[in-house]
């Protein structure tokens, strides 16, 4: 087809729209860019894919009749021997991966101190610097945590940042432009983290395979809600794995720069 048969919409951008059920047919999306978007039961047939990246959580993706989510996984495990310990089953493994994780980001935080204070304020292809992944792995733990294991209605410090697409929530910070020094992100972060220690220091089999009470108050998550402690932890184990990977690539390309 030539380029008269299509709809011209290159260089568009579409944000907060909701698809859910719609139809592509003889669409071009080359160079498109896909972030924080829900591809959840989506169906590609007669696709070509080449040269593309895709970055995010990933289960039961079949391509060609092969399910490779699994695949994906082990080779991330092959990569990086520590992941594993970052999925505990045992409150002596979640200590363990708490004292890892503490260990992994000493190295990445003494990496990122080696740039210029400024540096850390720098995106990288549109992403969290430095110093806001700091800001919302503090969210993240004072969510998970402080909220929903300890029980504290509203555990958010004024510097703490959600997710970017997580709408105003009453009494949740979201100052996304904030831009505290790398050693004030760091007090917050820390503040955070004592939180978590706090909790697997203490960790019994009863208590991981517990439920939290139910929430009180507006914030995330939401108010009434209740979890297992052990989905809790897990969450915020995640979170700490995968930004810190995130933050050493970004350090690299940023390293580059300077």
């Amino acid at each position: 087809m030539s380029d008269s048969d299509f709809t011209d919409l290159r260089g568009k951008e579409h944000e907060r729209a909701d698809m859910t059920g719609a139809r592509f047919t003889t669409v071009s999306l080359s160079g498109a860019t896909f972030r924080a978007c829900e591809l959840n039961q989506v169906v590609m047939r007669g696709v070509e894919m080449v040269d593309t990246t895709i970055d995010g959580e990933i289960q039961n993706l079949v391509i060609n009749g092969v399910d490779v989510a699994p695949l994906v996984e082990a080779e991330l495990d092959r990569r990086h021997p520590d992941r594993p310990r970052f999925r505990p089953t045992t409150p002596e493994g979640f200590r363990e991966a708490w004292n890892l994780n503490e260990r992994l980001w000493e190295a990445t935080v003494a990496r990122a101190r080696r740039l210029p204070p400024e540096t850390l304020h720098a995106s990288v292809d549109g992403e969290w610097s430095f110093v806001q992944t700091l800001r919302h792995l503090a969210f993240a733990t004072e969510s998970w945590v402080g909220r929903c294991i300890l029980g504290d209605p509203s555990p958010w410090h004024p510097l703490s940042l959600p997710w970017d697409q997580m709408a105003p929530r009453p009494g949740v910070p979201h100052d996304r432009d904030a831009r505290p020094s790398l050693d004030e992100a760091l007090a917050l972060r820390l503040a955070a983290m004592t939180l978590m220690r706090r909790v697997v220091d203490g960790l019994t089999d009863d208590r991981l395979d517990s439920r939290t009470e139910p929430l009180v108050g507006p914030g995330w998550p939401d108010e009434g809600e209740t979890s297992p402690v052990r989905e809790c932890l897990l969450v915020v184990l995640n979170e700490e794995w995968w930004h810190r990977m995130y933050a050493e690539r970004d350090l690299a390309v940023l390293e580059e720069r300077n």
